[in-house]
C-alpha cells in the first residue's frame, strides 16, 4: 500500500492517491432511491443536517444496552448494504490491510454549497478507531479542515483524519461529493481495550 506521509500534516494523511473509483460511482447509481432510503443521519445529527447518506454499517441497536450511542463499540452491516458488494469488499480488504476492525461507514452525499458544520467527533467509540475518507466525486477536490489545519481532497484519494479535532467541511464545487466515509479500531488498540475479548 502507498503511504504518503505529509510532514506538515498532523491531522491529515493521504494513503493512497489512485484508486479507480468509477465502479464505485455505477454502484451506487445502479441502487433505485439508494440516498432516499435512510435520513436518520440528517434528522439526528445537527452539524450534518444538509448531507445525505447511504449506510452501510452501522451501529448494533441490541448493544446500546443504555450506553450514549457514541459509547456503543459493536457496529454490524446494515440490510441495505448487501446491494452494495463493491463497497463491502473494499471495507473489507482495507481493515485487513491495516490490521483492523471495521467500524461504522456509510457513502455520504454532500450537495453543491452545503456544509458539515464544526464539531469533533466523541465518545469511547470514536476515542479508539480512525476514521478515514475516499473522495468518489468532487469537481473542485473536498475542502475538509481539522484543527487549524485545512487540506483538498481529490478523486480517487484515501485519506485517514483525526476526528476528534474538531472538524468541518463544505462543498464549493459545482455537483455532488461523494465520499465513503468509514472507522477502522486497529487490532492493538483493541487488545489494549479490551484485552482477549476484542
Amino acid at each position: 500500500m502507498e503511504e504518503c506521509m505529509h510532514e506538515n500534516y498532523r491531522y491529515f494523511r493521504k494513503l493512497k492517491g489512485d484508486v479507480n473509483v468509477a465502479a464505485f460511482l455505477r454502484e451506487i447509481d445502479a441502487v433505485d432511491g439508494a440516498w432516499g432510503a435512510n435520513a436518520g443521519r440528517q434528522r439526528k445529527i445537527e452539524v450534518q443536517r444538509e448531507s445525505l447518506s447511504i449506510p452501510l454499517r452501522g451501529l448494533r441497536k441490541s448493544a446500546i444496552a443504555g450506553r450514549p450511542r457514541r459509547d456503543v463499540h459493536e457496529s454490524r452491516w446494515t440490510t441495505g448494504s448487501g446491494r452494495f458488494p463493491l463497497f463491502r469488499s473494499f471495507l473489507t480488504e482495507f481493515a485487513e490491510e491495516r490490521d483492523g476492525q471495521l467500524g461504522r461507514a456509510k457513502i455520504v452525499r454532500l450537495p453543491s454549497g452545503k456544509r458539515v458544520y464544526p464539531h469533533i467527533d466523541r465518545g469511547d467509540y470514536y476515542r479508539l478507531r480512525d476514521r478515514y475518507h475516499l473522495v468518489l466525486r468532487s469537481s473542485q477536490g473536498s475542502w475538509l479542515k481539522a484543527g487549524d489545519e485545512e487540506v483538498r481532497m481529490r478523486v480517487g484519494e484515501l485519506w485517514w483524519f483525526d476526528n476528534k479535532q474538531i472538524h468541518e467541511a463544505r462543498n464549493d464545487g459545482d455537483e455532488d461529493r461523494i465520499h465513503l466515509i468509514f472507522d477502522v479500531l486497529p487490532n492493538g488498540a483493541a487488545k489494549d481495550a479490551f484485552g482477549d475479548a476484542a
